[in-house]
């Protein structure tokens, strides 16, 4: 290269930002700007025909020709960062990473070789901090580029897929993937490069890996973009869960375990009531889908005598076993409270001492008598829902019932009403469950029971079709349930054409008129077979009645089905007591036969005194 011609070429080659170096086809430095001599330490006459191998390291001086010379006689150019590890050697021996592009130049005086030359060693240095931080993480790191080859990875990554380092560079991070992903999971990847934003470790998705023995395992995944001088790379935290899904699973199995010995708690404590003779009655209970499973919710039908009926719903506020233990409590206690003949208001008192002794319980409850004879319904209500009454036709509308505190407030007196109802209408009684939701007004869903009750009840010809058809218009996803919902359909019977009375006087005489009456009307209703028991029981009750009360004394006779109910009334508002008589007492035994030959008895408070019943089992016509 002439001097004239080296001039412009010198501008140029000082105004680079990087260190050049020109060289000839025998190596020999030819030129140099001043970055040259600023980054290998040398000054520029120090350099000049001396050949290029003064600036490479001692350790790759004896193979730099042998390159140098095939780069000759191939004379292509090779750009910046060619994936080639190459380090420089400055003056004072120190060796240095470095890039290098190199360029062929045409000369009338030969080849002549530009060499681009940069120091790296920040990048470097950079590159091996993100190493190290990379080997210090404590999930697997796996690095891949946008085409989806893995660049680097961790030894977390070896030791989680079981794989060497050098397997894995290079390769696609298909690899990782489970065979029936694989497909899907380029067109994921992509999805994410065009997306680059940060995804959070265990986001919502059930992910897995393949480990290099073919073995699955659920794992985590948090994918982070990386801007990169040669593009965009995405980094890819894998975590093992297998202990954490394995140990989700044991606690699962936990929870539906205890789960089932809740329901199977609250399915004994709660029972399923009897069905009462001459009343139909449809029931339904669910127990909650959603957190502990099961609630406090019962019910409980409660034959009264005389073909009146008690009837109990109520909800303990709470889920779990402490709700299903408190509401086996009270419904064992309100049963035998009911079977006393107890009446609403006093019921509800009784059973608000008892929640009150109870820490933080707080109990809805309703108990109400239907007298289907009377067309009447008797309600104490404590916090619990409207009643429904569906008339026949299918009008509803809310009994207007005095709804008093919760029980467990305590110092607050439960009040009863008395309410006329038509036979042949249905009464609904519900818990909560059924009409609570969190994005519903409690009254519009109310409104809405009350609406699908009608038209079930007119259209569907039986209650159990009709709870059916109420549940699924109220509830559509059984699944969801997020408390317990519970349902009682009670039918007003009308009064049985086989009911009679007699109004006797409290004279010893009127015992042999109650048994001529009792053997008279049962031989008109075909029940000779009952005739020798009822007459007996029917004499101890009317002796009782006429020894120990006041008159008014009346005699019921009234037979539903197969149950024959005989009530004595009387008076007197003192409730008979069965006492043991001891052998040589004439008296005493009377409630004691009654106990043994009736099918159940009791007694009721009356507007006039109180009333004493039994009931006996009709025999079906195969049976005589």
């Amino acid at each position: 290269m002439t001097t004239t011609a080296e001039e412009p070429f010198r501008a140029l080659l000082e105004a680079a930002p990087d260190a050049m170096v020109i060289v000839d086809d025998a190596g020999v430095i030819r030129l140099v700007n001043a970055q040259t001599e600023a980054l290998f330490g040398y000054p520029r006459q120090a350099l000049l025909g001396r050949p290029i191998e003064v600036l490479v390291p001692r350790r790759f001086r004896a193979q730099h020709p042998g390159h140098r010379l095939r780069y000759a006689d191939n004379q292509q150019v090779r750009p910046m960062g060619a994936d080639l590890e190459l380090h420089g050697l400055r003056a004072d021996g120190r060796e240095f990473p470095v890039e290098i592009s190199l360029s062929p130049l045409e000369t009338p005086e030969g080849l002549l070789i530009s060499a681009a030359v940069r120091d790296v060693s920040d990048r470097k240095a950079a590159e091996e901090r993100f190493r190290g931080l990379l080997e210090a993480a404590p999930d697997a790191m796996v690095i891949v580029d946008d085409a989806g080859t893995i660049q680097l990875v961790n030894a977390q990554t070896e030791a989680l897929f079981g794989y060497v380092r050098e397997e894995l560079l290079g390769q696609r991070v298909e690899i990782l993937v489970p065979e029936r992903f694989r497909g899907h999971h380029p067109g994921f990847r992509h999805g994410y490069v065009d997306n680059r934003r940060a995804r959070p470790m265990g986001a919502g998705l059930e992910l897995h890996g393949l480990r290099a023995d073919g073995r699955e395992f659920p794992v985590e995944i948090s994918l982070s973009p990386l801007e990169t001088p040669d593009g965009t790379l995405v980094s890819a935290a894998i975590r093992d869960v297998s202990q954490r899904k394995a140990d989700e699973a044991t606690l699962a199995e936990l929870y539906e375990q205890q789960r089932h010995v809740a329901l199977t708690l609250q399915r004994s404590l709660m029972g399923s009531p009897a069905p009462v003779p001459g009343m139909a009655t449809a029931s339904r209970y669910f127990p909650a889908q959603q957190g502990a499973g099961v609630g406090g919710d019962w019910f409980d039908l409660i034959p009264l005598g005389g073909g009146r009926v008690g009837v109990l719903i109520g909800d303990v506020m709470g889920r779990g076993l402490d709700a299903a233990a408190v509401m086996g409590q009270l419904r064992s206690a309100a049963h035998a409270l009911a079977k006393t003949g107890m009446p609403p208001w006093q019921l509800m008192q009784a059973l608000d001492a008892v929640v009150t002794e109870l820490p933080d319980q707080l109990v809805t409850c309703c108990y109400l008598v239907v007298d289907p004879d009377a067309a009447e319904v008797t309600v104490c209500s404590a916090g619990h829902l409207p009643l429904l009454l569906v008339e026949e036709g299918g009008s509803t509308h809310r009994l207007p019932v005095e709804v008093s505190v919760p029980l467990g407030v305590g110092e607050v007196p439960h009040q009863q009403s008395r309410h006329a109802v038509q036979p042949g209408s249905v009464l609904a009684l519900y818990t909560d469950g059924l009409v609570e939701t969190p994005e519903s007004d409690l009254e519009m869903q109310i409104d809405l029971l009350a609406a699908a009750l009608g038209k079930a009840v007119a259209t569907a010809g039986n209650l159990e079709r009709a709870a059916d058809e109420v549940l699924a218009h109220l509830l559509p996803g059984p699944q969801d349930y997020a408390d317990d919902v519970t349902l009682l359909l009670v039918d007003i019977a009308h009064p049985p054409d086989t009911a009679v009375s007699a109004v006797l006087t409290t004279d010893p005489a009127s015992v042999p008129q109650g048994r001529r009456f009792v053997r008279e009307t049962l031989d008109a209703w075909n029940c000779s077979a009952l005739v020798e028991t009822a007459t007996l029981l029917v004499s101890e009750l009317l002796s009782n009645a006429v020894r120990h009360a006041c008159g008014p004394l009346s005699l019921r006779l009234r037979r539903a089905g197969a149950e024959l109910s005989v009530e004595v009334c009387d008076g007197s508002p003192v409730v008979p007591q069965a006492r043991y008589a001891v052998a040589d007492e004439e008296s005493g035994r009377g409630l004691l036969l009654v106990d043994s030959l009736a099918t159940a008895w009791g007694t009721l408070p009356t507007a006039e005194g109180k009333a004493v019943w039994f009931s006996l089992t009709v025999p079906s016509p195969s049976a005589l």
